[in-house]
């Protein structure tokens, strides 16, 4: 990895690895999907955030899938384009792209919580460990029902998985979004400490009946 005091003829790519990586990463999937398919602003429901796991509470869980998707789809999109000039470009991009998500210039850096962009960022540059990790998340969130816990047990070993699967710059991306996961998600470690957290629904959710339904 160059050092960011290093010459500016040679660091020059890394930093724009690292502003194109944001910008990808600041597109708000969730907002756009809920927005286009007749739900508003997912900003104005449930957690007021625009990951996932709020579109979910839409009860579309097609909605919540595409948010999955394009939101890690983003993450892995930085790192693999940049990942063409190597491994440093790959990580700056996909850290990026990570930043953007939760800081997106957009929305008044007011953004989601990143645990679907970092899951595709670190598919890209360390799949062995990205599998383990989502593996980890899924089983949590089966037990628990709790997105927010699931999301932090994974992030908390991801940078073991990735340190003994492929290696320390892996490890190091891993720690990095892990601690920005963790800093993302204090209101939610407040509830899982009073017992107040909301859990997961599975279920999805019958629309309301009309005026004249029973007409």
């Amino acid at each position: 990895m160059p050092s960011p005091l290093g010459s500016l003829e040679y660091t020059w790519p890394f930093f724009a690895a690292a502003i194109l990586g944001y910008l990808i990463g600041s597109i708000p999937f969730g907002l756009v999907l809920t927005r286009l398919a007749g739900y508003g602003d997912i900003r104005k429901i449930g957690s007021g955030n625009i990951g996932a796991t709020n579109v979910l509470r839409t009860g579309s869980k097609g909605l919540a899938l595409a948010t999955v998707l394009l939101d890690g789809g983003k993450g892995a999109a930085a790192a693999l384009f940049f990942g063409q000039w190597g491994p440093d470009m790959a990580v700056l991009a996909g850290a990026g792209s990570y930043v953007g998500h939760c800081f997106p210039v957009w929305l008044k850096f007011k953004g989601g919580k990143g645990v679907a962009t970092a899951a595709g960022i670190l598919l890209v540059i360390a799949w062995q460990a990205a599998l383990v990790t989502c593996a980890t998340w899924l089983v949590v969130a089966i037990v628990f029902r709790m997105s927010s816990l699931a999301a932090l047990v994974a992030a908390t070993l991801a940078p073991v998985y990735a340190w003994y699967l492929v290696g320390n710059q892996a490890a190091q991306l891993a720690l990095f979004l892990a601690v920005l996961i963790y800093i993302r998600h204090h209101e939610n470690i407040g509830r899982l400490i009073r017992g107040t957290e909301s859990k997961i629904s599975f279920r999805s959710k019958k629309p309301p009946p009309t005026e004249n339904a029973s007409s």
